[in-house]
């Protein structure tokens, strides 16, 4: 896959990661879109360097999609742990 196809998966992952992570985020749409496509990268890169699981060429294997959307997750749920709003304000 090229970084085109890595930006686009990352978008929709950011998108899947929103709808399974409801809530306010500090940064609104740009700011989860990008997670998204931070989360795609990072994921991708733990699945190959960790995990043992190379990265296909294959735009719809679903384990490249597990890893994307697991990604986006943990970075979106970091994010709202470092920049979220606290309750005291």
């Amino acid at each position: 896959m090229g970084i085109i196809s890595w930006i686009i998966l990352g978008l929709l992952a950011g998108v899947i990661a929103k709808i399974l992570l409801p809530g306010r985020d500090p940064g609104g749409l740009i700011g989860t879109t990008l997670i998204g496509i931070a989360g795609a990268f990072t994921g991708g890169w733990i699945s190959s360097r960790w995990l043992d699981r190379p990265i296909t060429k294959d735009f719809y294997d679903g384990a490249t999609w597990v890893s994307a959307i697991g990604g986006a997750l943990v970075l979106l749920i970091a994010y709202r742990i470092l920049f979220g709003h606290s309750r005291s304000r």
